[in-house]
């Protein structure tokens, strides 16, 4: 033992001295280790920290408060809850019942001599330096300690009256404004002053305004509302004091009256699964992953680490070649003096385990620093505080572990090619000629037929993506351990080759120990880079063959819905000043009641429209079925089929697309007939005449009107839905114009001018704009409007027609600048060693006259010779998992669509088509570009004269 303790010792010594000799060789290796290692460490220091205990997250939401009171909004009907609070059901099935709905008192539910603190939430439209914010209002005591913690205060101070508001520091930067600034409301005049600013560290980039109870969101409600809008939603909570806190008992009692209870004990000392009756519900559960589901993830992650490490280790070996190459007298001197191969194995090993423990000390400590010095900017980029800078040790120290283990893989194919030198061709400088494993080869064969086999099993018979993710790795493993038997087959092609890159391909075959591991590490970086190239190649081309445009190419919409379209003439003027625009369509829609109704309705005051289908034009798969039920339930699926294929009632109409309006009626002019590229004369004729114009032929009753009933009774009209019956409400049957033909009209179903739309009483509001161009905007066009878009406060619905869009293009690119710089730095390393070996073949060609420069082709050859065998065995290998990926996906979308024309759900009688692509511009540069690029690098940094030698003894 002691013994032992001294030889490694005197290796970690000499391993250690090497090592601060080799400075440049070992920061390289060091770096390749220790950078992983610092992102690792990086990510688990961030997410640790992120992740609040339960008492600080019982802190944001609650402060010093005991629970939290919210309305289930069930109509008091008793609930279950989960412990924290976020998710409620009724205690009762409902299944053949309307569900429960209405609010309830929760003060009443609230213990006598409690504390309480009402916090209400709402929303305004704010006016900021730029223009309106859309933002959330808060009305809170905030002062007081009750809410201590959950609205930390940045600068200046707390409101103290109802005329002051205090504002998140994001809501300040967003707007404009500033602590002393002064901000009121869209249709509200009353001033409030800005006193201090906060942050939710929960949701830093969170715009919100907070104010004292009932000094905002009451009198704003009521000035909206004599402006004829709609006034906001707001939900109010009760934070609530009490001595001894609500208990888990306590808050399923409180359940029985509607009311959820986000408790402290609950959430400090969570109760038992078998406690909680909401998860001993049927089809509840706590929503935790499976076991299976675990184990995959797991699976995954070493699979990825294992890669990740084993890229390393290919990188990275060379180096540590490099070096006992270099060192090879000095280990031939330990041999002479009676040191065991044991001994030399140990003393290159002792490299490794020294760069290892440093990059693994290096990335930890940087870690650490890094992660504390940028916790402000990852919280910004996280959008909340840390809790408490947690650092786990364990953890820290399995990941360092994996640097230094990583360090001693990379090491032991040198040490033990290092070993096997004899202590003669150690001194002298000689290299021996050693026959390559011929197991090895055999063994990665064997790995890539198997390898393969499973993963096109995985995706032609199994339809398993893991089967074809092991599969692949196996097969790419399999092709890493024949890399030195396909070098030799790659020497053969050297007969053909002028000098230099002869010279170039017979020394990397010669010397496979150095050149098949930079092969292997070039192999993987291309081999996973062409898989997900090819996959994602693929994916676009199918993307590209289903896509659908929403709009003519060039044709541009925007639509408001809010506010009875308040803001839609300055939308339409923004677009028509910023987009080059040719014909402008402005477009409105029905209202049924006040004017600021949503088009959905549902507030006070407010209905809703209906196009009708006639009952004669009703498609039998989905007519209303009085008492409810499924009215496809009696028909066979050939019947069903029959009837999507044949049955003009049941068939897709043209006028489908992007949701425009309820029913997809419009209110018009020619003009949108003009950009929807309709040039029927006898349409724009009916149009002009007061006639509805039809794209939908099912709209279309025998007497040649269409049917629009306005609903003014919306609980009514609800109840008649559920159970199968008309809504009540008043038609107006319109004559109507069908267009015929199959037109696409692109989500345009019904279009009527405003002038026919008011002989029939119907009370229209402005929704849009539909303009065509003359040609696609450019960039700064769309920054301009947008930046114009945002200043009005309100929610714009745009969308520009531009075509089918790739999306994976700079995906693509990176993925390729990512192989080719792995690719030109395994080759970099592999040629530094080449010229430690190569040194005397070139002293050699400078004696017998061979010029400076051959000095340095020889050198890119080198390296050239490196990066293409890579790229070309990567290029093959990368393509397997890609394939089998793309074939799973093809059996399960064959598989779905067989199911669906079984059942009868299927008109489209065509196969899905899952084309496998191969992007060959990538393909190109990885084939071309990145062996020529390492090639030029390499000669570029390598001197043409080597430095003077001394005479060697013989």
């Amino acid at each position: 033992m002691k013994t032992w303790f001294h030889s490694w010792r005197a290796a970690i010594r000499i391993a250690r001295r090497d090592a601060w000799r080799s400075k440049g060789r070992s920061a390289l290796v060091l770096a390749m280790i220790a950078l992983p290692i610092l992102g690792v460490s990086g990510l688990d220091l961030t997410y640790r920290s992120s992740e609040l205990s339960p008492a600080e997250k019982v802190e944001r939401s609650l402060g010093a408060a005991d629970a939290r009171f919210k309305d289930a909004a069930l109509g008091g009907v008793p609930i279950f809850q989960d412990p924290a609070g976020e998710t409620s059901t009724p205690v009762k099935d409902y299944e053949d019942e309307p569900w429960p709905s209405g609010s309830t008192d929760v003060t009443r539910t609230i213990p006598a001599g409690s504390t309480v603190l009402t916090d209400t939430q709402g929303s305004a439209k704010l006016t900021t330096a730029h223009g309106l914010l859309q933002a959330e209002v808060r009305e809170l005591k905030a002062s007081d300690p009750i809410a201590r913690g959950i609205m930390p205060l940045l600068e200046g101070r707390y409101p103290e009256k109802a005329d002051e508001v205090m504002a998140t520091s994001h809501f300040l930067e967003s707007s404009g404004l500033s602590i002393g600034s002064t901000l009121s409301a869209r249709n509200f005049d009353r001033p409030y002053r800005i006193v201090g600013s906060y942050e939710l560290p929960d949701t830093l980039n969170t715009d919100q305004v907070n104010a004292l109870p009932g000094a905002f969101l009451a009198p704003y409600g009521k000035a909206v509302e004599k402006a004829g809008v709609p006034a906001p939603e707001a939900s109010v909570s009760y934070l609530v004091r009490k001595s001894g806190g609500f208990t888990w008992n306590t808050v399923k009692e409180i359940n029985a009256k509607g009311v959820t209870v986000v408790s402290r004990a609950a959430l400090l000392d969570p109760p038992a699964k078998s406690e909680v009756p909401l998860y001993q519900k049927k089809s509840f559960g706590d929503y935790e992953s499976s076991p299976a589901a675990d184990a995959a993830a797991l699976a995954s992650l070493a699979t990825v680490v294992g890669l990740a490490i084993l890229e390393i280790c290919l990188l990275a070996g060379p180096a540590f070649a490099v070096g006992a190459r270099r060192s090879r007298r000095q280990l031939g001197l330990v041999g002479a003096n009676g040191g065991a191969r044991s001994h030399i194995r140990a003393i290159v090993l002792s490299g490794g385990l020294v760069i290892g423990v440093a990059a693994a000390v290096t990335g930890t400590v940087l870690a650490l620093i890094l992660t504390l010095v940028l916790q402000p900017v990852l919280e910004e980029a996280m959008g909340q505080r840390f809790g408490a800078f947690d650092i786990r040790p364990l953890e820290l120290l399995g990941i360092a572990l994996l640097a230094v283990l990583t360090g001693l893989l990379a090491a032991i194919v040198p040490a033990f090619t290092a070993s096997r030198q004899t202590v003669l061709a150690s001194l002298t400088g000689r290299r021996g000629v050693r026959r390559g494993s011929r197991v090895l080869p055999l063994i990665g064969l064997v790995a890539l037929l198997i390898g393969g086999a499973v993963a096109l099993f995985g995706s032609m018979v199994s339809e398993q993506v893991a089967l074809v993710a092991v599969g692949s790795a196996l097969a790419e493993l399999g092709v890493v351990a024949m890399t030195p038997a396909l070098v030799g087959l790659f020497g053969r092609t050297g007969r053909w080759l002028p000098l230099s890159p002869r010279l170039a391909l017979r020394d990397a075959v010669r010397n496979r120990g150095r050149t098949a591991p930079a092969v292997a590490a070039v192999l993987a970086a291309v081999a996973g880079t062409v898989a997900v190239s090819t996959y994602m190649a693929s994916r676009e081309a199918q993307h590209r063959a289903e896509y659908e445009a929403t709009l003519p190419y060039g044709v541009a919409a925007a639509f408001v819905q809010e506010e009875g379209g308040r803001d839609v003439p300055a939308v339409r003027e923004a677009i028509q000043r910023n987009f080059p625009v040719d014909v402008r369509a402005d477009v409105g829609r029905v209202s049924v009641g006040k004017p600021g109704c949503p088009p959905w309705g549902g507030d006070p005051g407010c209905g809703r429209y209906e196009v009708l289908v006639p009952p004669a034009n009703e498609c039998p798969l989905y007519a209303t079925v009085p008492g409810g039920g499924d009215p496809a339930a009696k028909y066979t699926p050939e019947q069903r089929r029959k009837m999507l294929t044949e049955d003009w009632r049941c068939e897709e109409s043209p006028s489908s697309g992007m949701w425009v309006s309820d029913g997809g009626l419009v209110v018009g002019d020619a003009k949108l007939l003009q950009v929807l590229g309709v040039d029927d004369p006898a349409t724009v004729k009916a149009l002009a005449d007061g006639k509805i114009v039809a794209f939908n032929r099912s709209l279309v009753d025998r007497n040649g009107t269409v049917g629009i009933k306005q609903v003014t009774d919306i609980p009514a009209a609800d109840k008649a839905a559920e159970q199968g019956r008309p809504t009540p409400g008043k038609v107006s049957a319109l004559p109507a114009y069908q267009v015929p033909g199959d037109r696409k009209s692109y989500g345009v179903q019904v279009l009527m001018t405003p002038a026919t739309a008011k002989a029939a009483g119907l009370a229209t509001v402005p929704m849009g704009v539909y303009v065509s161009t003359d040609r696609l905007p450019d960039g700064e066009q769309r920054q301009k409007l947008d930046s114009e878009l945002s200043k009005l406060g309100s929610n714009v619905e745009m969308h520009l027609e531009e075509g089918f869009v790739n999306e994976y293009g700079i995906i693509l690119l990176s993925l390729a600048v990512f192989a080719g710089l792995v690719t030109i730095g395994a080759a970099g390393i592999a040629t530094g060693l080449a010229q430690a070996d190569a040194e005397a073949d070139l002293k050699t060609l400078a004696a017998v006259g061979a010029p400076p420069r051959v000095r340095r082709t020889l050198s890119g050859f080198q390296c050239g010779v490196v990066a293409a065998m890579g790229v070309v065995l990567g290029s093959a290998a990368g393509l397997l998992p890609a394939v089998g990926l793309r074939l799973t996906e093809e059996r399960e979308q064959l598989h779905y669509y067989e199911q669906n024309l079984a059942e009868g759900w299927s008109a489209d009688l065509t196969p899905p088509h899952v084309p496998i692509v191969v992007p060959w511009e990538t393909l190109a540069g990885l084939l071309v570009a990145v062996p020529l690029g390492a090639a030029l690098l390499a000669a570029l940094v390598t001197r043409s004269r080597g430095a003077l030698a001394r005479r060697a003894a013989t």
